[in-house]
């Protein structure tokens, strides 16, 4: 069984889990291929600020590849992993998420969009071989982008905003600050004698990009926080990509769509990997309320680029609101 370093459960964060895990089954499907689908996914971006897309037209073999090729990784010996770290800002991370002490059940890979830098972390990992792990992440990156700047699109759509390329050019541009990370959450057998509480494997929080795409294997531990303060477990599906509505998003909507509040519970039996992209805009990019959706409505943030947010955001902790500094009303 592949484990953490150091893996003293006492250093881990708990939550009170009285009831047995039940799924929520309302969560938002779209299918990509049906004429209404961009309305289905703002009535999903308002609601929950998440949903899952079927029919996307991904080639599963990018899938399963990448997925092999993961999974080979993060059954490296500790220290074999560790050459391709430590995450600064890409790289190799275990247990630590971020600079502020923030830590989980996780184990994990982050990496940039820009694949000459990939290449020198992956090689100090794999050695002289990282050839078909480097493929694998090319083929996956490049066809998730796309679906994400489809995605995108069909979001301005529902909006009926007149330029349908509003989002999805910030993820073209060759600028772009978008990143990808593969998660792997071993099982936490400690789990089973908790007295009914659950390990936070990757703390609360939300994602500061414009748009985030998930794809995990079939074990459970991934939870939202609907409007009310509730939270939900996802029923985990293999064959679906869920999509998260990023704080930029939020703002560019200027708080119509709202990104969602989300964290993943370890599992004490079996082992979660998830691969997620993160479209992000150039770090030049000027982030404010679109005027075509505002209708005379004042602003609700005052206008930034990315690089101050993604400077403002890194800085904090995980679960701390990080617009909230940017918000007009706080300003006043």
């Amino acid at each position: 069984m592949v484990i953490l370093s150091k893996p003293t459960t006492q250093q881990y964060s708990y939550i009170k889990n009285c009831k047995p895990t039940t799924f929520f089954s309302g969560i938002p499907m779209i299918d990509l291929s049906k004429p209404d689908s961009n309305n289905l996914i703002v009535k999903a971006c308002e609601e929950f600020g998440f949903f899952k897309v079927i029919n996307y037209g991904f080639p599963m073999e990018f899938i399963t590849d990448l997925e092999s090729e993961a999974i080979k990784f993060f059954s490296k010996p500790l220290s074999e992993k560790e050459r391709a770290g430590p995450p600064n800002p890409s790289g190799y991370g275990n247990r630590s998420i971020g600079a502020n002490g923030d830590v989980g059940w996780v184990e994990y890979l982050l990496l940039t969009t820009n694949h000459e830098n990939n290449s020198v972390r992956l090689a100090s990992a794999f050695g002289n071989n990282p050839e078909k792990f480097r493929c694998a992440l090319k083929d996956y990156m490049s066809s998730v982008r796309k679906m994400a700047c489809e995605i995108l699109e069909l979001m301005a759509d529902g909006l009926k905003i007149q330029n349908r390329n509003v989002f999805s050019e910030l993820l073209m541009d060759e600028q772009s600050d978008s990143v990808f990370r593969l998660n792997h959450y071993p099982p936490c057998p400690e789990l089973q004698a908790s007295n009914g509480q659950n390990m936070i494997g990757f703390g609360e929080h939300t994602d500061p990009q414009i748009i985030s795409v998930l794809r995990s294997n079939n074990t459970s531990g991934l939870q939202i926080c609907l409007r009310d303060g509730n939270w939900i477990s996802v029923p985990p599906d293999q064959s679906s990509f869920f999509i998260n509505v990023g704080d930029s998003l939020q703002v560019m909507t200027n708080g119509r769509f709202q990104s969602v509040r989300h964290r993943v519970l370890a599992n004490s039996y079996k082992s979660r990997l998830s691969m997620i992209f993160f479209g992000g805009p150039p770090l030049s990019e000027r982030i404010a309320p679109l005027p075509s959706l505002g209708k005379g409505e004042e602003s609700l943030y005052k206008e930034f680029t990315w690089f101050e947010y993604k400077k403002s955001a890194y800085v904090s902790k995980l679960a701390d609101n990080k617009l909230g500094h940017f918000k007009k009303v706080a300003a006043s």
